[in-house]
């Protein structure tokens, strides 16, 4: 596996410079169990890496942290994505993950310019006014100026950095293969699906990357909040934009972590917390598409109490069916229904097996925690942060698509009761929740579901014949197939020698029965009640044993259901 690991030679530096920030910071066991440091001795024997007994003094989520900062644009963004993973991380490596910050110096203008120009196509003088040559923003990926168009408008130049989508594929390589390792090493690892994580991680990357795309995310959260005058959304100018730099206008106003600014401005927090609420709300329950990372730095506030969202990098999708399930589950936690809880956490374990009965109990316990509590008392971070808590006990991975949204819930009213502390967000769930269910159960969704399950009924009937006839020629030929996946091997051998015991006990019982009713023929030896006593106890064992069989069968009935 080492060898199809490192074969790729350009990869050779980078694996070296990560295995060197690892064992800096005292995580040089995990290097020795992975088989990294044998990987690249077997390639160079140039790596002498000394220990780091300082870094080793400190807790785990934080070396890991530091490691990542220091590892650059791809294990920053891994870390920030990990930092969403709620059901597999208790809260201080959350903690840690959340202090991520991809604290690089901006590229310098002059390296800037000539990349910026072929871009255009053209002097970028002749089309912006004002070029700050000093960004107001630079991160791993992407660095931000600001400038004016030739009519006076203001906007922002978001540019890619130079030479970043080498270092950034060659760590997602990199990454992809630590993944392959952690799932062969580590086996209380492979529930968690790290390479999976790993490829999901590089999509969302390379969609990052992609300045295009998150235009184009712009564009639709224009469309979704036509109408919505409090919600402000960057224009983007497309003449100009493309994979490695993005036009927008210029949004000025308060930034979302100055709270003195807010009261300076005269602006008011109470429907600044409402307004946002209602927004995010708006993009989870009702157009399943949402902005994934609305922490302060990506809020604005302008004047007249307006809300502006920036930076739409980082995006949630929500299908219909998951839709639902969210509805339900909010439904559930806002009216305390234990068994509605129970439903939706039932429908996310997938392939997990679940003790049900233990879960059910911890619900029940969950729930008696906020029995009490007013509404106004409840804590909606908090209660879903119980309900993920329950989730990581019971070994209950969180699907993908929904731990974006989890961490946009608990960030929202976060930044809420900033602005109010006295926001609910159970009381702003409720309408929208109420809204859902009435659409759900409308005629028009009604008719609109039987249309769609009877077009399915229709196309499975109709290829019926020919799916049919596939079965028959492959039987012909020899080639029918069945694959059997037997995935609790352990409960499928116990429920043959449960069967087996009872086969050999039906045996014995007819065994017990011919033989008696032979015996009873016999008028000799000792009797009881006028009948042969060998007879009559074989007869009163059969009936036990009868007896011993229905109840085994019935309660193994009750343990199947």
């Amino acid at each position: 596996m080492l060898k199809e690991t490192f074969t790729v030679m350009r990869d050779l530096p980078r694996v070296r410079e990560i295995v060197a920030v690892l064992v800096r910071h005292g995580l040089g066991n995990l290097v020795q169990r992975l088989g990294l440091a044998r990987g690249i001795e077997r390639a160079s024997d140039l790596l002498h890496l000394p220990g780091n007994y300082e870094a080793e003094l400190l807790d785990s989520p934080v070396r890991v942290r530091r490691a990542l900062e220091e590892l650059g644009p791809a294990f920053v963004k891994l870390g920030q994505v990990l930092a969403t993973r709620v059901d597999m991380f208790p809260p201080e490596w959350i903690t840690e993950f959340e202090r991520l910050q991809s604290n690089v110096p901006p590229v310098p203008f002059d390296l800037i310019l000539p990349e910026l120009t072929a871009l255009l196509g053209t002097d970028p003088a002749s089309i912006f006014l004002d070029l700050d040559s000093e960004p107001v923003g630079a991160a791993s990926i992407a660095q931000v100026h600001r400038a004016k168009l030739l009519d006076g408008t203001e906007v922002v130049l978001k540019i890619r950095r130079p030479g970043v989508i080498p270092k950034i594929e060659a760590d997602l390589r990199i990454l992809r293969h630590i993944a392959s390792l952690m799932e062969f090493e580590f086996a209380e690892s492979r529930r968690y699906q790290p390479v999976k994580i790993a490829e999901e991680f590089a999509k969302s990357l390379r969609r990052e990357l992609n300045l295009s795309a998150e235009a184009r995310n712009s564009e639709r959260f224009v469309q979704n909040f036509i109408g919505h005058k409090d919600i402000v959304i960057p224009k983007t100018y497309w003449e100009w934009t493309s994979e490695s730099l993005n036009v927008q206008s210029y949004i000025g106003g308060v930034a979302g972590n100055d709270l003195l600014g807010v009261d300076a401005a005269g602006l008011d927090r109470c429907v600044l917390a409402s307004r946002g609420a209602d927004a995010v709300l708006k993009m989870v329950l009702i157009d399943g598409y949402f902005h994934a990372d609305p922490h302060p730095g990506n809020v604005k506030y302008l004047p007249g109490n307006q809300i502006a969202f920036l930076d739409f990098g980082m995006v949630g999708r929500l299908p219909h069916p998951r839709r639902d399930q969210i509805v339900d589950l909010l439904a559930a936690l806002a009216q305390r229904d234990e068994h509605g809880i129970l439903n939706v956490l039932l429908e996310w374990t997938g392939d997990t097996v679940v003790d049900e009965e233990k879960l059910t109990a911890d619900i029940a316990g969950f729930m008696f925690d906020y029995e009490n509590l007013a509404l106004k008392d409840i804590r909606f971070g908090n209660l879903l942060n119980d309900v993920v808590q329950m989730m990581r006990e019971h070994q209950i991975t969180l699907p993908s698509d929904l731990t974006l949204l989890f961490k946009a819930l608990i960030t929202l009213e976060g930044l809420g009761r900033q602005l109010d502390p006295d926001f609910q967000m159970v009381g702003h769930l409720t309408p929208f929740v109420k809204e859902v269910i009435l659409e759900r159960f409308h005629p028009k969704a009604m008719l609109k579901k039987g249309k769609e399950g009877l077009y399915e009924a229709v196309q499975l009937l109709g290829g019926l014949p020919r799916d049919i006839g596939k079965l028959i020629k492959q039987a012909r030929r020899g080639n029918m197939r069945i694959d059997l996946d037997l995935k609790r091997l352990d409960h499928f051998g116990l429920q043959i020698t449960r069967s087996a015991n009872r086969l050999t006990m039906g045996i014995v019982t007819g065994s017990l029965i011919i033989g008696s009713s032979i015996v009873m023929t016999v008028k000799a030896g000792p009797m009881l009640f006028g009948l042969p006593l060998l007879g009559f106890l074989g007869f009163v064992l059969a009936v036990l044993n009868t007896i011993w069989l229905v109840i085994s069968i019935w309660i193994s009935g009750k343990e199947e259901r």
